[in-house]
């Protein structure tokens, strides 16, 4: 078998890894949008679920994560991209990361506080937005393998979604400015805005990479 075979091959089984993972950030991700309802029906049992839920995954994710590193390790120079599969990878372990951050602490933030602020409904639209930010993601690596134009096209959404969350940001945070005096709760729900954002520039990354990999098949 010539090496330019093998090395299709080993990428396709890295790409494989990869959709597991985004399949499980994906369920993180919808497990966190599940979180600003909870709280605001003061659901505890489902709140501490959610969470839960959550850290199951991102502990998946890490050890996929692993995995795809001992396979890239295990071909040595046979990928020539090795290095973007890798940074994938890890940006991949970083997104599930920031899922768990921003569960956390959403889950402290209080009730009365997202309710007379009307922040619900702002962390609420990020959050969806971020999701299907995640989904796109998910169609992407599907595509990869079978239709390399769609994967380009469907990148292309996410920068679109990425764009509408960072208009969305800015005007919550302005709101939070306005309508929140507490400075604990100040700071919390900023982190969690903020958190929201940067981890929809981390799937943005993420997409670009996929792209590269697309090109490279």
């Amino acid at each position: 078998m010539y090496s330019g075979e093998l090395e299709v091959q080993a990428k396709r089984k890295a790409i494989a890894v990869l959709q597991d993972e985004i399949n499980r950030i994906l369920n993180a991700a919808r497990e966190l949008a599940t979180l600003p309802d909870l709280m605001m029906k003061k659901d505890k049992t489902g709140i501490k679920n959610a969470i839960e839920q959550i850290s199951t995954i991102e502990e998946e994710v890490e050890n996929l994560r692993r995995k795809i590193t001992r396979e890239v390790a295990d071909v040595g120079g046979l990928i020539m991209n090795r290095e973007n599969l890798l940074n994938t990878a890890y940006t991949m372990d970083e997104i599930a990361g920031y899922i768990t951050g921003i569960s956390f602490k959403l889950s402290n933030v209080k009730t009365t506080t997202l309710k007379s602020a009307k922040l619900d409904k702002d962390i609420t639209a990020l959050i969806e937005l971020v999701v299907d930010e995640v989904y796109k993601l998910n169609e992407i690596i599907r595509s990869l393998n079978t239709n390399t134009a769609s994967a380009i096209e469907l990148a292309q959404e996410t920068q679109t979604i990425e764009r509408e969350i960072d208009i969305k940001y800015r005007q919550a945070t302005l709101k939070l400015l306005t309508e929140v005096t507490n400075t604990k709760e100040l700071m919390l729900i900023k982190d969690v805005i903020e958190g929201i954002e940067e981890m929809a520039d981390k799937c943005q990354r993420v997409s670009d990479s996929f792209i590269l990999l697309a090109l490279s098949l």
